[in-house]
């Protein structure tokens, strides 16, 4: 996905994807504890860890960890947000060639960022990173498709936002797993997630994605007059909701 710039294309989106994205579940530190013998002792890389969502998860549990975040602005991000926890560092490194020594970490997460990697390579470099038995977890907030506000929000990025339909994560399921894990070696959990939007914060839940057109793009004014149609059609309140199911793939590799 060289094309599609994975490592740049958030950098604009840094304040917005602050305030409007989900965080995770509380409940992947327990299933992460029962499965794969996480600790507060753990060491944790989260590759691909942005502005810090999940790493702060694994923090408030006790674990050291490491950031690995190529994009500049969505590191310092991460890095001030997360400024107050001492066992929180980052690194500028990619999923495929992380700045880490042999056998160094417990874990290996990723949350919203496995459909950007190199599947070989990453999988090598956590291969080499990771201690026995080599657990990585692989996360999403996958939003659903269900009710007329949420189908019409699918089939308006569908109509306005082309290059949604290229990295959408729903395009990574059992075939990827399989590559990834081997056939057998992963489990899937899923936990509910959701949030409430007034009109400005759903506006703003839509720039933080980084397939929606900038506001020199053609389909950028257009994009957001069916949003605003969308939202008076469906609100409760001055409010809609985003449903999520929140996705844990997790193996040894």
């Amino acid at each position: 996905m060289a094309d599609l710039n994975p490592t740049g294309r958030f950098s604009s989106r840094v304040d917005d994807y602050l305030r409007y994205r989900p965080s995770y579940p509380d409940e992947i530190i327990p299933l992460l504890e029962r499965e794969c013998g996480l600790t507060p002792d753990s060491t944790v890389a989260d590759v691909g860890s942005g502005t810090g969502f999940l790493s702060k998860l694994f923090l408030d549990f006790g674990c050291r960890v490491i950031g690995i975040e190529p994009n500049r602005e969505m590191r310092q991000a991460g890095e001030h947000v997360l400024a107050p926890y001492a066992k929180f560092s980052s690194r500028d490194a990619r999923a495929e060639d992380i700045d880490l020594p042999d056998s160094s970490v417990d874990l290996v997460a990723a949350g919203q960022a496995f459909h950007w990697f190199d599947l070989a390579a990453a999988q090598a470099e956590f291969r080499r990173i990771l201690r026995a038995p080599k657990w990585v977890a692989l996360i999403w907030n996958e939003r659903e498709v269900t009710g007329a506000f949420l189908q019409g929000y699918e089939s308006t990025l569908h109509r306005f936002a082309p290059e949604y339909a290229r990295i959408d994560h729903r395009q990574v399921g059992p075939d990827q797993m399989n590559e990834f894990f081997g056939a057998g070696n992963w489990k899937l959990a899923s936990f509910p997630n959701a949030q409430e939007f007034d009109l400005a914060a759903l506006e703003g839940r839509l720039r933080s994605s980084s397939y929606a057109p900038p506001p020199d793009h053609p389909n950028h004014a257009p994009l957001l007059a069916e949003l605003r149609r969308l939202f008076n059609a469906h609100a409760v309140d001055g409010r809609v909701a985003f449903l999520y199911q929140t996705n844990v793939y997790y193996g040894t590799m």
